[in-house]
């Protein structure tokens, strides 16, 4: 486990990075449109730019948010069920989300084989094929960030945690540390709070 989770650490870190000077980077060219819409004329690569711009950002950042497991779920469902349930019924939704986003970067090949020689509209510079590379791009982080985080999300299924539990869990955990550093101790918070 301990190469899945520097490889995890990793590519972590590498996606917080792109999703950053992505945001950063749309939120200028946003704030330059503004600008110049008041000041002079908006430029006209202004809206595809961006809207290509949003689209990466939301390629990148789900990915991010896959290998944190941070997408909506139904653990506590999973959760509930008999452990001889449980786990097939978590390996098939592995398989299925594995599987669709594979499809979808075959597809995304796809579209870049159609769209060899066009360009942006507005730059003329700029390939089609570069900015819809995040389609296969993006489905592959999305495979990766999915199996790199696998091995500890079936762990937390196999012993029925739920992620909620598994926060709250950490949360009482916190405040408790952050209690005994205050000098407070689990009875003396009990007798001060009010019935």
């Amino acid at each position: 486990m301990g190469i899945v989770n520097q490889l995890s650490r990793i590519m972590e870190r590498l996606l917080e990075i792109v999703t950053v000077v992505l945001m950063v980077s749309l939120t200028l060219v946003v704030l330059y449109a503004v600008v110049t819409r008041y000041a002079w004329r908006t430029p006209s690569w202004y809206d595809e730019v961006a809207a290509i711009m949003l689209v990466w950002l939301t390629y990148y950042a789900g990915a991010l948010a896959a290998l944190k497991r941070g997408h909506i779920g139904v653990d506590g469902v999973l959760a509930a069920m008999p452990v001889h349930i449980r786990m097939p019924i978590a390996y098939l939704t592995e398989a299925l989300f594995i599987g669709f986003f594979a499809v979808l970067c075959w597809a995304g090949l796809v579209v870049i084989e159609v769209m060899q020689g066009m360009s942006l509209i507005t730059l003329r510079w700029v390939p089609l094929t570069f900015t819809q590379s995040v389609i296969p791009i993006g489905a592959a982080l999305f495979i990766i960030a999915q199996l790199l985080s696998m091995p500890a999300h079936l762990a937390k299924v196999r012993s029925g945690v739920t992620q909620e539990e598994e926060e709250i869990a950490h949360a009482i955990a916190e405040a408790e540390r952050d209690n005994a550093k205050a000098g407070f101790t689990a009875d003396e918070l009990t007798k001060r709070t009010p019935s």
